[in-house]
Order: C-alpha cells, then sequence, then structure tokens
C-alpha cells in the first residue's frame, strides 16, 4: 500500500475506480437483453444464427484486451493509474455513442473494437486496488471489481431491457453520456495510488502476457498455475454473457423485459457476493476453500441451466442465486496472485492476467455460441438450448483443479510467504 494513499484518499478513490468498472458493465449490460434483436433486425437471420453474430461481436471486445492488456497495464506502472483510467473513460463515451448510432454489424464491430481496447483498463483498476490496499485485505478489495460488474449486469440489463420495449439506441447515448461525466468527476476527485519512485521504465518486450509472466513467474513460479486457473475459469465464465440472453429466449420464448429482469437478478447475486458476502468469508475459510466455493457453484448452476425445460423454468430461480456464489473465484485467486509477487510489478501482473482472461474470452463466446447453433438450429438431431452451460460447469471443474495444484506449490514453495490455511493461519 503506498503511503500516499492516506485511508480517506483510498476509500475515494476505490469508489471511483469501482465507477469506472462499473460504467463498462453497465454499457455492456444495456446490450444484452436487446442484442438478440437488434441483430436479427439488421441480418435477417434467425435467433440461433444471431448467436454466432454475437459470439464474434465478443471475440472482436477480447481480442482487443487481449492485445491491449499488458501494454496497458505496463503504461500505469511507468505513467501512473490516474491517467490510464481517465483516458479509458474518454474511450468508453466514444463506444457508447457508436453504438447508439450502429445500423450495420460494422458499426457494432467498430465500437466493440474500441470498448474492447478501453476495457483493457481492468487491469489498472486491479492495480490500483493493489496499490491503496494492505496485502491482508487485497482479496475482500478486489472484490469490489466484481460488485462492480454485478451492479453493472442488474443496472445494465434492467435499463436494456425496459427501453427495449420502445427502442433500442438510448441506453446507449446515456451510458455515454454517464462514461463522460465520470472523466470529468474523475479528473477533479481521482487521486493517484502510484508514486514516483515506485515506477518502472515501460517495456514493450515485456508488454505480453507471455513475456510478463515469464517475469514474474521468477518471483514465485505459482502465479502461472493461477493465471492458468484463471483462464480456463473465465473461458467457462463467458458462456453468461454470451448465451444466456439468447438461451432464455430460445428456451422459454421470454421477452426482452424478462430477459432483463433475469440479467438483473444475476447481477444481484454478484453484487451481493463479491461486495458483501466476500468480506466476511474469505477471512472465515481463507481463500482456498472461497475458490473450491466458487468452482463448485458455478458447476451446479450450470446443470440447472441444462436441465431446465419450459416446463420447469423455476429452476432458472434456484440456479441463479446458486450461481452467484461463483464470485468467491476470481478475487480469491487474484489476491493470493497480488501477495505473491512485488509492489512495483502490480500493474504488469494484473495487466498480464487480464490478457489472458481476454484470450479466454476470445476462444470461449465463438466455441458457446457454436454449441448453442448446433442443438438449437431447425433439424437438430438433439434439441438442447442448455448444452453450453453443460460444457461450462465441466470447464469450472478443471480451472479448479489447476487452481489446487498451483496451491499445493503455493504453500511449499521456498522462500516464498505461503497463504493463509483455512484457519486464517501461515500454513
Amino acid at each position: 500500500m503506498t503511503e500516499s494513499a492516506n485511508p480517506p484518499a483510498a476509500k475515494s478513490s476505490l469508489v471511483f475506480v469501482f465507477l469506472v468498472v462499473l460504467i463498462d458493465m453497465l454499457g455492456f449490460g444495456i446490450i444484452m437483453p436487446v442484442l438478440p434483436k437488434l441483430i436479427t433486425s439488421i441480418t435477417g437471420e434467425t435467433i440461433s444464427d444471431a448467436a454466432v453474430y454475437a459470439g464474434w461481436l465478443a471475440f472482436a471486445y477480447a481480442a482487443m484486451q487481449f492485445i491491449f492488456g499488458p501494454i496497458i497495464g505496463n503504461l500505469s506502472d511507468r505513467f501512473g493509474r490516474r491517467p490510464v483510467l481517465l483516458g479509458a473513460l474518454g474511450g468508453y463515451a466514444i463506444a457508447y455513442t457508436l453504438m447508439g448510432f450502429a445500423s450495420s454489424l460494422l458499426w457494432l464491430f467498430a465500437a466493440r473494437i474500441i470498448a474492447g481496447i478501453m476495457g483493457a483498463s481492468f487491469s489498472t483498476a486491479y492495480a490500483y486496488i493493489a496499490d491503496v490496499s494492505p496485502p491482508e485485505k487485497r482479496a475482500q478489495n478486489f472484490g469490489l471489481i466484481g460488485a462492480a460488474f454485478g451492479l453493472g449486469f442488474i443496472i445494465g440489463p434492467a435499463i436494456g431491457g425496459i427501453l427495449g420495449e420502445y427502442g433500442t439506441r438510448l441506453p446507449f447515448f446515456g451510458a455515454g453520456a454517464l462514461a463522460a461525466f465520470n472523466l470529468v468527476f474523475g479528473f477533479f476527485m481521482l487521486k493517484e495510488s502510484l508514486p514516483p519512485e515506485k515506477r518502472r521504465p515501460f517495456q514493450l518486450a515485456r508488454a505480453n502476457a507471455v513475456v510478463a509472466l515469464k517475469a514474474l513467474s521468477g518471483q514465485n513460479k505459482v502465479v502461472l498455475w493461477y493465471a492458468a486457473a484463471l483462464t480456463v475459469w473465465m473461458t467457462a465464465h463467458v458462456v453468461f454473457p454470451i448465451i444466456f440472453a439468447f438461451y432464455l429466449i430460445e428456451s422459454f420464448d421470454w421477452s426482452e423485459l424478462l430477459v432483463g429482469l433475469s440479467f438483473a437478478a444475476v447481477g444481484l447475486g454478484a453484487a451481493i457476493v463479491q461486495g458483501f458476502l466476500i468480506r466476511v468469508l474469505v477471512p472465515r475459510i481463507g481463500e482456498r476453500n472461497s475458490v473450491i466455493l466458487g468452482a463448485a457453484t458455478m458447476a451446479v448452476s450450470c446443470a440447472f441451466y441444462v436441465i431446465a425445460s419450459p416446463e420447469h423454468a423455476w429452476l432458472i430461480f434456484i440456479a441463479i442465486p446458486i450461481g452467484a456464489m461463483q464470485g468467491l473465484f476470481q478475487p480469491s485467486i487474484n489476491g493470493l496472485m497480488s501477495n505473491a509477487i512485488s509492489d512495483d510489478t502490480q500493474g504488469e501482473l494484473q495487466g498480464a492476467v487480464a490478457s489472458l482472461q481476454s484470450l479466454a474470452s476470445v476462444v470461449g463466446p465463438p466455441l458457446f455460441a457454436a454449441v448453442f447453433a448446433a442443438f438449437t438450429v431447425a433439424g437438430s438431431s438433439f434439441y438442447l438450448p442448455g448444452a453450453p452451460f453443460g460444457l461450462a460447469g465441466i470447464v469450472s471443474l478443471v480451472a479448479l483443479a489447476i487452481f489446487l495444484r498451483g496451491y499445493a506449490l503455493h504453500r511449499t514453495s521456498g522462500g516464498v510467504k505461503p497463504p493463509t490455511d483455512d484457519k486464517g493461519l501461515a500454513g
């Protein structure tokens, strides 16, 4: 934690970083309920085909994050977190405005590319939190990012679902205006968290995930295991933002409003878990058990989505609160990784992790969209709209296995402070 970040300043800056992530997720959440209808209206294709287009839009977004995540993370280690976060807000304003004017898939792709570049600033948001948080509270404070995701899933889809009954354009302009307002607010209120003496020169050669993780593994090799677990888990997790709306429409013929409210319920659960419950559970059960609980509940919730049918749509409302507990997974691993390396490489770490997670988001959307299309297209030999969720549940368990191997190594690493055990004591 930097000396310049006194508690009041740290708290106000954490709120601002929370808002940066919230605004990005708000814009993403707004389009979820209306994206299927928008794509089908632009292309004239079926809902199965529209899901494939949505997968490639997500691919474009994630590819930009994969490329720019390490670059932006390294830039924040060189020039500080403040200018990077403010620049991202300006980019969001442009991207959301372009979406509001979009009249073709080309416009949508252009807007998602810009948003993906700006979304690479997530790495800087995590690094900022690492700067202003003591090691023992990093996992809990990283949960603020998850809470912002959750609230974005509450507010964004609710707005998109309600306004989707009247049109698809206004929410995008509203998101752009909100980003511009937050840019002005942050210009006057956001304090820099990384003092000049802790900055390091920008090295383009290290501004990619592979090189950065190789350098960081010199401090602690378990970083590679944790990063691999996060990458695999994110591959599973992207099934929700990409497929959920198409799944609800195909399986239950729900309206944009009902889809939006369902996303809002998912977001509410995520906000409760990552904004509040994580602060109670992680100190009590430890990071290891928090990760296990997160992966297990994701697998269980995915099973409910597979077996739900029009006659048993109520299963969705059992799956949502169970699935909310998956929000324990990422902040807990992020806390373990952050504590395993030095303070002056936090931005590099988070940039590399963001890039790997984006790689998962490059692979996941086309994969899950293709599975959805294969199991819902007319003439399919086996109709199962929930098939992508079944695959995601299996992948989440693979991520858990990788994590447990890395955790075992962390506890026995020579010269490295081991993580706390389930009772909060050093291993």
